[in-house]
């Protein structure tokens, strides 16, 4: 069980007066029609009546050394894990095998990257979709075309770390120092990559599949690494009505997130409506469902409305900088998300990973996000 949170953190937006939260309404009401899954939860922004609930006990931690062992140990693994993916979409991972040393020094390597390059420099990498992603650089409030989001971010996918044909100079031509910059990432990207297959075949096993159904589509999968670094925080930021990160759903099978430098994480339970600020243990794995996942297990497991917290006005934590570094794995551009077999009638036709991609995305980044850069 994660430990009990004693403080409530500030809400990170300001109460709204009626005619902005009219706006949020029409707002929520248009992008829900780009939604490939069903969100009767919708909730795109924050309000002024957020609850929360009393700790993060939900969100369930569980061992991988289990899924290691003998068949009963597998049995409580796929057990705990598919039972905290069907009630809140959310689990974390403890003993899973990647170096310790990678997750301390992530948080340096991040702030660095951020902090070492110039705006100038870091607007030459300006983000642009290629095939599904959006890749490259994000300014502070450019995550979304949705919501002022107080984070830079950076995404990468496997050309970015040399994994496509074994381009190296191709890859060094996508980070502003080349090989000194990729070199860290690349290989926390190798060390969570041998996770990807076994966690998959725990969920389908956990669902009643068959559990290797994924495992060819999984040998080299795609993904998105992207770093994030939230600026140490004001107060006119937070008065703005800017977030962190505002509340919002992953677009992927699913997410694989080292445990923060900062808490802040919050997920809303889609069970009661409440908001969970999670406080995952030092050096273990944040694993959440995306849209990708919820569609092929036919609303199984949900796609959780999750955002990014500052720090209470009197934390000190407020003056200082939050790093985090989710891996987004996906299924390749081609492959058809079919619902899996065994889990009712499908509520979904077959459609293009790619084709599902963009068509969600064009949410955050308007319905001409498919003519918006190279399939």
């Amino acid at each position: 069980m994660l430990r009990t949170c004693a403080l409530c953190l500030a809400l990170v937006c300001r109460t709204a007066a009626s005619s902005v939260v009219d706006g949020v309404r029409a707002k929520n009401t248009v992008v829900r029609r780009f939604e490939g899954v069903t969100k009767p939860d919708y909730h795109l922004v924050e309000q002024a009546e957020d609850a929360f609930e009393p700790d993060d006990s939900a969100v369930a931690v569980v061992d991988m050394r289990l899924l290691h062992g003998s068949a009963e140990d597998r049995q409580k693994f796929v057990a705990a894990l598919g039972g905290s993916l069907r009630t809140i979409g959310f689990a974390v991972l403890v003993d899973h095998g990647v170096d310790e040393e990678l997750h301390a020094r992530a948080p340096h390597e991040v702030e660095s990257f951020f902090t070492r390059h110039s705006l100038s420099t870091k607007r030459r990498f300006n983000a642009r979709r290629k095939g599904s992603v959006n890749q490259g650089y994000f300014g502070v409030a450019e995550t979304s075309n949705l919501q002022p989001d107080m984070v830079e971010g950076w995404v990468f996918c496997r050309r970015a770390l040399g994994l496509v044909g074994g381009d190296e100079a191709g890859a060094d031509a996508l980070w502003p120092d080349g090989a000194r910059d990729r070199e860290f990432f690349s290989s926390l990207v190798a060390a969570h990559q041998p996770l990807v297959q076994p966690l998959a075949a725990a969920i389908l096993e956990s669902l009643g599949c068959e559990p290797h159904l994924l495992d060819a589509a999984l040998e080299r999968p795609a993904f998105g690494l992207r770093l994030n670094y939230y600026p140490p925080c004001s107060h006119a930021d937070l008065e703005s009505g800017a977030g962190r990160m505002l509340g919002h759903e992953d677009m992927d099978l699913f997410t694989l997130l080292p445990s923060p430098s900062q808490d802040g994480l919050q997920v809303r339970n889609p069970v009661s409506g409440r908001w969970i600020r999670l406080h995952p243990p030092p050096g273990s794995i944040i694993l959440n469902v995306g849209d990708y996942l919820q569609r092929i297990t036919n609303d199984v497991l949900p796609s959780t409305t999750h955002r990014v917290a500052a720090p209470a006005a009197d934390d000190p934590r407020r003056g200082v900088a939050r790093t985090s570094t989710p891996l987004a794995v996906y299924l390749a551009e081609h492959e058809l998300l079919s619902v899996l077999p065994g889990l009712g009638e499908p509520k979904y036709d077959d459609i293009s990973a790619i084709d599902f991609h963009v068509g969600v995305m064009s949410k955050y980044y308007g319905a001409d996000y498919r003519q918006s850069g190279e399939d």
